[in-house]
């Protein structure tokens, strides 16, 4: 589904981000992309979604050369990709109906379509009956549901989720984490970047270890580890 070849990334004057990556995510994967803070992991993100481009090599979505996408065709390959962030990025003055539904409007789903999906999408994840509060009125866990549920609105082939519970106690963490194994369960790609040694090692699923933008270690039901 993604492949990596030979990508580097390097900020000027000499800051080498990413180093020869080579990197495979199968259609229906969850993957863990680990390291400590600085590693690599968020910019290899970035140059995922195409928010930054590789110093050298490609990355490819399917037959797709991201870096061949016409900046005007960005939006529509982009809704393909849910991304959820550490700081939930909701509206502070909708609703969680209306911050998902928001999300929808400005991609020209029908008034139909929104109100059918919607409920649908709080169902998933658990905040039915949070439907009209707002983000200030909803615990920490509670604002990333509802980012998961907005991320989940354009029904994308793949989640992306950069260190979606490092503002979470461990409570919630694990809240979050059982429902992106739920999604995953359901058929959507789900790609979590973190140097969580807790989550990672709880997980029992692949692990991409990052370490000075080099990739040390790839394991099948892989566990946290740095040398």
């Amino acid at each position: 589904m993604i492949v990596f070849k030979k990508v580097s990334k390097i900020y000027l004057p000499d800051c080498q981000a990413l180093d020869n990556i080579n990197l495979s995510i199968n259609d229906k994967e969850f993957v863990s992309i680990a390291g400590r803070s600085g590693a690599g992991k968020s910019t290899l993100i970035k140059l995922l979604i195409k928010e930054d481009f590789p110093t050298k090599g490609k990355i490819f979505w399917g037959k797709q050369d991201i870096g061949a996408i016409r900046d005007r065709d960005l939006p529509i390959w982009r809704r393909q990709i849910g991304m959820i962030f550490q700081d939930f990025r909701l509206l502070p003055n909708k609703t969680a109906y209306e911050n998902i539904a928001f999300a929808m409007e400005v991609s020209d789903w029908t008034k139909q379509e929104i109100e059918r999906d919607v409920p649908q999408l709080l169902k998933l994840v658990n905040l039915l009956d949070r439907a009209d509060h707002f983000p200030n009125q909803l615990s920490g866990g509670e604002q990333q549901r509802i980012a998961i549920a907005r991320a989940l609105a354009h029904r994308p082939d793949i989640l992306v989720a950069d260190e979606p519970t490092g503002n979470l106690d461990l409570l919630h963490t694990w809240e979050i984490i059982r429902l992106l194994i739920k999604i995953n369960e359901l058929g959507t790609t789900v790609v979590l970047s973190t140097h969580d040694r807790e989550i990672i090692n709880g997980l029992d699923k692949r692990v991409v270890t990052i370490e000075k933008g080099k990739i040390i270690k790839d394991d099948e039901n892989g566990k946290y580890i740095l040398f």
